[in-house]
């Protein structure tokens, strides 16, 4: 007795059809990968399971700064320097967690995930 396969493409051996045990549920599906940049801030909300929301940004200007210190300053943004996820992320100023950023006061490192919670925070790097 052959083992039956799970290529839906091919037919039976007797020549029939095959058919999926179900169809794919919507929370199954797959999304494009949401890649934030530097330019004026721009945010988009998206459904998800249980009538819940998520916030992602297509494009920021502005990190939330955090120097060491109890305070936190906004701060510009002025250009992506090196982006440990991708080799391609630095060159296309993708900015994703750990991305390194040149900003007004120095380098800086995002921890926050911007593409996922819709907030841009960082830490200040020493030089």
């Amino acid at each position: 007795m052959r083992k039956c396969v799970e290529n839906l493409a091919t037919s039976k051996i007797t020549g029939g059809r095959r058919h999926p045990l179900r169809i794919r549920r919507k929370y199954e599906t797959d999304r494009y990968p949401n890649e934030p940049v530097n330019g004026a801030q721009v945010t988009i909300t998206r459904h998800v399971r249980g009538k819940n929301r998520k916030t992602a940004l297509k494009s920021i200007d502005f990190v939330n700064l955090s120097s060491g210190d109890a305070k936190v300053k906004k701060t510009k943004i002025l250009k992506v320097l090196g982006n440990a996820t991708n080799n391609d992320y630095k060159r296309r100023g993708i900015i994703t967690k750990g991305a390194i950023l040149e900003i007004q006061e120095g380098k800086c490192r995002i921890v926050s995930r911007p593409g996922q919670n819709g907030i841009a925070n960082a830490v200040l790097l020493k030089e």
